[in-house]
């Protein structure tokens, strides 16, 4: 059973390389897989270059699914490790 939730970016550039770069490193640190999906298009986000060609702006609310071993650990922190950088 996977675990999702939802974030709206709020940072005003979106997700541009920095944050980006910085959800690549948190999703790696997770057995689980985790990925992102912005309208209809889903990308793993252990991957910078599926995450930066999301192209997700500020306003857009992604989903977050995550499977795996950590999955509730890796749900709580990556959503407040977003809630902190974007």
């Amino acid at each position: 059973m996977a675990t999702s939730f939802t974030f709206t970016i709020s940072d005003p550039e979106g997700m541009h390389a920095r944050p980006a770069g910085k959800v690549v490193e948190k999703a790696q640190s997770y057995k689980s897989a985790v990925s992102l999906t912005d309208g209809d298009k889903t990308v793993d986000a252990k991957r910078i270059f599926g995450v930066m060609g999301l192209g997700a702006k500020c306003g857009d609310t992604i989903t977050v699914d995550i499977e795996g071993e950590d999955e509730t650990a890796a749900a709580s922190e990556l959503e407040a490790f977003l809630k902190e950088n974007l």
